[in-house]
């Protein structure tokens, strides 16, 4: 029987997401079952958004965030993101436990945690938590050091250029 694994994807290039949903991808040609529940981006529209329902009923996506924390457009009170995030937390929990997933990816979540919006000891409970045949994928920049020492593979994408340092904004089906 094999062992489900922890996978991160953090650093302060871009990719992170972009590497769970291909590894999502991967896994639905395998039938795998898969659940995504994004922790950040929930109040923008974006491409997984609609591309993820063509991988249904092997692929689920729930967008559970109110949207960035802070940056842009954001008019949310902080207790707003943190109510949002355990609720998040709590949805994990039950999606990670339920036996229908072969892989659970919590978007963003490393995020949630880098801004205090929940605690890395919640995050280090799932994981020890989590079923052995259950594959788990953490992504966001600032992973904790008790994360990325308690995962089984760890990833950090590192920004060398950037079209946005040129002026170019973020490009549809490229960065959302």
């Amino acid at each position: 029987m094999s062992s489900g694994l922890t996978i991160v994807y953090t650093g302060k290039g871009k990719g992170k997401t972009t590497a769970a949903l291909g590894l999502a991808l991967r896994a639905t040609g395998y039938e795998k079952k898969i659940c995504m529940i994004q922790f950040i981006k929930g109040s923008w529209h974006y491409g997984e958004m609609d591309s993820s329902k063509k991988l249904e009923p092997e692929f689920e996506m729930i967008a559970v965030g109110k949207g960035f924390v802070g940056i842009i457009d954001d008019k949310n009170p902080k207790e707003d993101h943190e109510k949002i995030a355990k609720e998040a937390i709590r949805i994990s929990n039950e999606k990670i436990q339920s036996g229908k997933y072969d892989i659970v990816i919590l978007d963003e979540i490393n995020y949630a945690v880098n801004l205090n919006l929940i605690s890395v000891n919640e995050v280090l409970e799932m994981i020890k938590s989590k079923p052995n045949d259950v594959d788990l994928i953490l992504t966001g920049n600032y992973a904790k050091e008790e994360v990325i020492e308690i995962a089984d593979l760890v990833t950090e994408m590192r920004e060398i250029k950037h079209p946005f340092q040129k002026g170019i904004k973020a490009k549809e089906g490229i960065d959302f």
